[in-house]
């Protein structure tokens, strides 16, 4: 009896925009996928949702996506393609209805966390890197549902968990800032609600701010217009950083919101304004808490003098990190500078200090691993490089399964 194919069993891990895009394109294809979400999907995104997107609707879905929704409600309406929509209009009018999707709500499982993800009777080093053996043998996942322990196999695993779960420190060298542990649950890490439901807990008081990108530059500027009601908002904005202007534009930049953003923040900085005061080179050495815990002080070293910053928040903008801990029993090639897969961090060098919108596809062998059939995707995939748009998330879903339909390396067969 000849060997007929089968179908490989997809994992995807993360139910945002890249993970539910990845798993509608397995079910188009008709092959068996579930999608394993810590949250609900969208969870992120959700949580930054006040924030208005630089890039246009019309780049942050597919043809698939919305067709998907309009199969399930043929009245669906979408936002205007060139409409830039905040994060909890995009969960509404896209994410959560493709969730809801006939072809999705199936195979969703949320509120399950993904723990580890190994390989069925093999450590990771067990067998040389590539070695087309462990393909043979599934992968295994450890999930945590109702904090009850379960397991899982699939023979493809699709890593799409994002960043925004686990951010960098404020310390020099960026490790933590002595004390920074003990206070990390009271800084802002994320992207604060400071117009919404933080308004409240910010206005009248002192706020430090450290970050140079476009996170910290966004709540630098809702401050600032916080400040023009309560009059006794002030802001100090830190950055390591030796340049008087804090955010980089780019030259006749096609994302109109973003440059929009740049401008306001570096005028902000540098011309006193909206009650913030900048200053560059900076380094925070000491977070304490004071005042009966009610306040922070912040010992820092400030173009080579000491300084410290007495205040009531502290808003730390400075980026994510990919959870690397997820995948460690495998074999992932990953970039020593940016934790991202080596190859694909290699390509972004290549394109380093350049506009997002000028990074082209970088194909399937920048994607794939040492260990096969195993692929991070969407914004983990670019490790530390924070350039990642989603349209570049759903080229790499298209190359992926161009190649899985393709590729007899997968060795899934049965008689």
């Amino acid at each position: 009896m000849m060997a007929k194919t089968r179908v490989p069993r997809i994992a995807v891990l993360g139910a945002g925009p890249i993970g539910l895009e990845a798993a509608l394109y397995a079910r188009h294809l008709g092959w068996p996928v579930t999608v394993f979400e810590k949250g609900q999907p969208g969870e992120y995104v959700r949580q930054w949702g006040h924030v208005r997107l630089f890039s246009p609707f019309g780049m942050n879905t597919t043809v698939l996506g919305q067709n998907a929704i309009r199969a399930n409600n043929a009245k669906h309406e979408f936002p205007a393609d060139n409409e830039c929509i905040t994060g909890k209009e995009h969960v509404a009018a896209y994410l959560q209805p493709l969730a809801e999707s006939p072809l999705l709500r199936d195979c969703l499982r949320t509120e399950t966390r993904v723990v580890h993800v190994g390989r069925r009777g093999h450590l990771k080093n067990d067998l040389p890197p590539g070695d087309p053996k462990r393909s043979k043998s599934p992968f295994r996942l450890l999930l945590v549902h109702n904090n009850k322990e379960e397991e899982a196999e699939a023979d493809v695993v699709l890593d799409c968990t994002g960043v925004y779960g686990q951010h960098r420190w404020l310390g020099d060298g960026g490790i933590p800032a002595l004390g920074e542990i003990a206070c990390e649950s009271s800084i802002a890490y994320g992207l604060e609600d400071i117009l919404g439901k933080r308004r409240q807990d910010f206005a009248g008081k002192n706020i430090l701010i450290v970050g140079t990108g476009y996170s910290a530059a966004t709540a630098v500027c809702q401050l600032a217009d916080l400040a023009t009601e309560a009059t006794d908002t002030w802001i100090v904005w830190l950055s390591s950083r030796d340049g008087t202007q804090p955010i980089k534009r780019i030259h006749n930049d096609p994302l109109k919101e973003r440059d929009r953003l740049a401008t306001r923040a570096n005028n902000l900085a540098t011309r006193g304004e909206g009650n913030v005061e900048f200053h560059n080179h900076t380094v925070i050495d000491r977070i304490e808490r004071v005042n009966n815990g009610k306040a922070f002080a912040i010992a820092t070293r400030c173009r080579g003098e000491t300084k410290t910053w007495h205040v009531d928040h502290i808003i730390a903008n400075v980026g994510y990190l990919p959870d690397t801990s997820l995948y460690r029993e495998l074999q992932v090639h990953e970039c020593y500078a940016t934790e991202g897969p080596i190859q694909l961090a290699a390509s972004l060098l290549r394109h380093g200090g350049g506009d997002c919108l000028q990074i082209p596809a970088s194909g399937i062998d920048t994607l794939r691993n040492p260990e096969p059939n195993f692929f991070i995707l969407g914004a983990k995939s670019y490790g530390r490089n924070s350039n990642f748009l989603l349209r570049n998330g759903f080229e790499q879903i298209r190359e992926v399964f161009a190649f899985l339909k393709n590729d007899s390396g997968l060795n899934l067969y049965r008689g």
